[in-house]
């Protein structure tokens, strides 16, 4: 995400690279370039225009700290007016109401994915160890009551979490609507008096959609407004829409006052234009983004973290809270230790490997370290490559996981056969993470030359792939730059550097 924009920021502080100080000449000449890269990302043109003139107000006869180069320094100010331009005084996530439940009114335009953002803040609230319930009141579209029922339970029965997700709807009223005024309004009624009964903590309201802002689909949610008066109303929009997203939200927050916007496809959005514009149009601030497909793709939005990966500086406070959610303490301990005691089997890095894929993409989970993001532009990730692997694996013998040792060419043959690939691969499998298995265990007893040294060694083993062997991934055959189809052996870049 934000591809279009890193690379015009990027751009622009080059710009100010090698000077001595920031003056007003080469701070405009950068605002240059980040204003075309703004309006490239699709954002609002006054919101352009503005934020351009008070970074120059805010560089302009700023005293460069001698620590600090003027680029750098200017990536400071820019990271500032980011997240004022973004941020707002709000308690992230949704506040718990009391006496409950908490009552959060979910709406938008057909297609903008509000029943599935409805799935996946159930699963937030559910990890948090609240209880929730759904109710279907989009009694417009064919099968929308259905749909909510399936995602309802799959957040029940395949979402961590001790509280219970509950699902109301009154399938009869679809039947009714058009014929009897203010059966979404009879539901949503229903579904507060059901849910107080059983003493839930939240209760989320699916409201009905259209592909388009009319007068109807606001008269009904004015109704359901007046009728529940809920705590939070949320509005889902499509990231990807761009400009037609800012509208479609100041349009909603005209009628109805939202409280917050909870954008959807953030992670397919290269332009991010969305995401700086509609803060500033609506005054509802972003609430929460959805990052992937998955009911557990879904964040708190940060303005200070979305900042961060614009600017190419990355969000590891992100990065380590999705690996808390996947990975206990006492087991991250307990992984340590097998490493620094040579431990470490295929057993464990299979483990390893699943808990990663838990957590994202592995290029969005890379491009969360600072630095990385730019680095990995046109790097691809095949993450079909990572099924292979597993599969490799998961053909082995549980004494082979224990010792790849043992894996000699008549076992090698086996495994290749077993999991549809080539015993080359198998092999490189088993060679990276006897390096990636070495390393690991000398990094316990090393000190900070060491480790850079060791990490030298590892990348020297896999190139670009290998560098993810630090965090536990073997170099992967379909990993490489934009055209290739597999990364090169480590005999292969050796001839390449010579030449």
């Amino acid at each position: 995400m934000f591809d279009r924009l890193s690379d015009g920021f990027s751009s622009a502080f080059k710009k100010l690279s090698g000077k001595g100080k920031i003056s007003e000449a080469n701070v405009r000449e950068a605002m240059d370039e980040v204003r075309d890269a703004l309006l490239d990302a699709d954002v609002n043109y006054e919101i352009v225009n503005d934020f351009c003139d008070s970074v120059v107000d805010r560089a302009v006869g700023t005293e460069v700290t001698k620590s600090l180069s003027p680029q750098q320094e200017m990536v400071g100010i820019v990271h500032k007016a980011l997240v004022d331009l973004m941020s707002a005084p709000t308690e992230p996530g949704v506040p718990r109401v009391s006496p409950g439940p908490t009552v959060v009114m979910m709406c938008g335009l057909q297609g903008s994915g509000k029943t599935t953002t409805c799935g996946k803040l159930a699963a937030y609230l559910k990890k948090r160890g609240r209880s929730v319930m759904l109710a279907a009141a989009d009694l417009q579209r064919p099968a929308a009551v259905d749909q909510l029922r399936t995602v309802a339970q799959q957040v029940e029965t395949e979402m961590p979490g001790g509280a219970q997700v509950h699902f109301y709807a009154e399938p009869d009223k679809v039947a009714e609507y058009g014929k009897a005024v203010g059966a979404a309004i009879t539901v949503c009624q229903n579904a507060y008096k059901a849910a107080k009964a059983k003493g839930v903590d939240t209760l989320i309201l699916d409201t009905a959609g259209r592909l388009h802002v009319n007068d109807d689909l606001m008269g009904e949610l004015r109704a359901v407004n007046r009728a529940l008066q809920p705590h939070h109303i949320l509005l889902v929009v499509d990231a990807m829409t761009g400009q037609d997203a800012v509208n479609s939200a100041k349009a909603f927050h005209e009628q109805l006052e939202i409280d917050g916007v909870i954008l959807t496809k953030f992670d397919s959005d290269t332009r991010g234009g969305a995401a700086l514009s509609v803060k500033k149009v609506t005054g509802a601030p972003i609430r929460f983004i959805g990052v992937g497909e998955k009911l557990d793709a879904i964040e708190e939005f940060h303005a200070e973290r979305v900042a961060g990966r614009i600017l190419g500086m990355g969000d590891v406070v992100s990065l380590v809270e999705r690996a808390q959610q996947e990975v206990s303490e006492e087991e991250a301990e307990r992984m340590a230790e097998k490493m620094a005691k040579g431990q470490f089997t295929m057993e464990d890095f299979l483990d390893q490997m699943r808990t990663l894929r838990k957590m994202g993409p592995m290029k969005q989970l890379l491009g969360m370290l600072p630095g990385v993001g730019q680095a990995l532009k046109d790097v691809q990730v095949d993450e079909k490559q990572l099924d292979r692997i597993e599969g490799i694996v998961n053909s082995m013998t549980p004494t082979e996981r224990k010792d790849v040792n043992k894996i000699n060419p008549s076992r090698r043959k086996r495994i290749a056969r077993g999991s549809g690939v080539k015993p080359e691969e198998v092999s490189q499998l088993v060679k990276q993470f006897g390096v990636v298995s070495k390393l690991s265990q000398q990094f316990s007893g090393m000190g900070i030359k060491g480790k850079m040294k060791a990490m030298k060694d590892l990348q020297a083993a896999g190139g670009a792939a290998g560098a993810l062997g630090g965090m536990g991934m073997p170099a992967l055959p379909g990993m490489g730059r934009k055209g290739s189809t597999h990364t090169a052996s480590p005999k292969t870049r050796f001839k390449k550097r010579r030449k």
